[in-house]
């Protein structure tokens, strides 16, 4: 699996964690969904994205995007 794919799982991951915390424990929880998405859009942009050099660090192998 590439960076982008690693990238792309583990944001949707962290979103949908964090909207069922929203539902189950605390609405404050959507702060961090929108961190996580804010993240992806910036990152789509500026193509920095802080998880793809720590992949990049442990091994994992590029992507097109990363």
């Amino acid at each position: 699996m590439t960076i982008d794919r690693w990238v792309l799982a583990i944001a949707g991951t962290f979103i949908l964690v964090s909207v069922g915390l929203a539902v189950w424990h605390s609405l404050y929880w959507l702060w961090f969904t929108a961190f996580v998405g804010a993240n992806l859009l910036q990152s789509s942009f500026t193509g920095f994205c802080p998880l793809a050099i720590i992949l990049k660090k442990m091994g994992v192998k590029s992507g097109t995007a990363f």
